[in-house]
């Protein structure tokens, strides 16, 4: 039997807040990978150290809330 943790997957909810002209290669591609697609976007993805590490790169591009 799953636990209701294992049943209610974790998300985080993350808007991209500036704009990705003039930054690395690189760190488009992680905005892109989250699902952003322009400013003030927002979309829910899930929480997972991949994300994370993500998140982290871009931490000056976006915003994230619990």
């Amino acid at each position: 039997m799953a636990t209701k943790q294992a049943q209610a997957k974790k998300t985080l909810k993350v808007t991209l807040v500036k704009s990705v002209i003039g930054t690395k290669e690189s760190h488009r591609a992680c905005v892109r990978g989250l699902g952003l697609r322009r400013m003030h976007h927002t979309v829910e993805v899930e929480d997972t150290p991949a994300v994370r590490g993500m998140i982290n790169k871009v931490y000056y591009l976006v915003k994230c809330e619990a």
